[in-house]
């Protein structure tokens, strides 16, 4: 296939500019036998997780340039997490450790299909716990793009934090990547979840979101046209809907079209949609004429599905995070 060609220069080019992401990283306890309850779960893999500290993984492990802004428990899981960002590449400077509380956890059940269930321990815990005076905004103001998530809009004072890193970042003129990652438990209710969602919708340059996240948001089936579309305002640069195996979905505000997936083994799906997010974001950092270039698009998305897909074939997010070799080897093999 020729676009499969066409893509190990964009994948492979030196370091781009920084992806700086913000918000939480805990350890994810995962059940040692898929599709049984956290109940019946005898053993837990302790696995570190939370997306945005997998999308700043994803980067670098691709080879890309990126840099993690959170805080942590002053605990043993806390100086784990942050020595796994380090191993992996990712800039600490922005990385801070709270002596009050804990590191926050996750139970995550992986059910036989794969898909997850999740029960939080954060009451509240560290990352909640970032205050705008503790933000490094010399590192954000030396990012290409901004990347974050809502878990860090459910509590004061990381909503005040993430909103003024947030516009730091817009009047440096740095790109905002929005991933949205629903997460209902953490959430006072469904409706809050939505309103505390887009309370920040329009403030992104491009936003990643689920088949299922479009359908909670729009509260309207994903798969119909004008639902996505009540998602687009003025001034969005890329809309990305990711439709699981079946691929993507993408709307800008000259072209949109959809892409197929890869068919792959499927072990666990935590990850997936961060190993899109963050092959994606390292391609824009290079290259941000993708918005205005469909070939150039299409070819970025098809290496992010491929980067989706190898995630899901191992237990765990960052583990799984693909190489630029693995991913064009997928490529090289087709789509579905």
């Amino acid at each position: 296939a020729p676009l499969g060609d066409t893509v190990a220069p964009l994948a492979a080019a030196a370091a781009p500019g920084l992806v700086v992401s913000f918000g939480e990283m805990l350890i994810d306890f995962v059940p040692d036998v898929a599709g049984v309850s956290l109940a019946e779960s005898g053993c837990f893999v302790k696995a570190p997780g939370g997306a945005p500290a997998n999308v700043a993984c994803a980067v670098s492990k691709l080879g890309g340039s990126s840099a993690f802004v959170g805080k942590f428990g002053d605990d043993e899981f806390g100086h784990m997490l942050v020595d796994i960002l380090k191993q992996n590449g990712v800039n600490a400077e922005g990385c801070l450790f709270d002596q009050h509380a804990r590191t926050a956890l996750a139970f995550v059940t992986l059910k036989s299909n794969g898909e997850r269930e999740f029960m939080f321990y954060r009451n509240p815990s560290a990352d909640m716990l970032l205050t705008e005076a503790e933000l490094n905004l010399d590192l954000i103001r030396r990012a290409r793009i901004f990347h974050y998530g809502s878990i860090s809009l459910i509590t004061e004072p990381c909503r005040s934090a993430h909103v003024a890193a947030m516009r730091a970042a817009k009047s440096a003129g740095i790109l905002c990547s929005y991933d949205p990652n629903v997460r209902l438990p953490l959430w006072p209710s469904a409706q809050a979840a939505r309103d505390g969602i887009m309370s920040i919708w329009k403030e992104a340059d491009f936003i990643k979101v689920s088949d299922e996240e479009v359908a909670f948001l729009t509260q309207g089936d994903a798969h119909d046209e004008k639902n996505v579309l009540s998602l687009w305002f003025e001034g969005l640069k890329l809309l990305v809907v990711t439709d699981g195996e079946k691929g993507c979905r993408y709307f800008t505000k000259d072209f949109k079209g959809s892409l197929p997936g890869y068919s792959v083994n499927t072990v666990d799906t935590t990850g997936a949609g961060d190993a899109f997010v963050g092959s994606l974001l390292l391609n824009v950092a290079k290259d941000d004429s993708i918005f205005y270039n469909e070939a150039k698009l299409r070819e970025m998305l098809q290496f992010s599905n491929a980067c989706g897909a190898i995630c899901t074939t191992k237990k765990g997010a960052i583990p799984a995070l693909p190489t630029t070799a693995t991913a064009l080897e997928l490529i090289s093999k087709g789509t579905n």
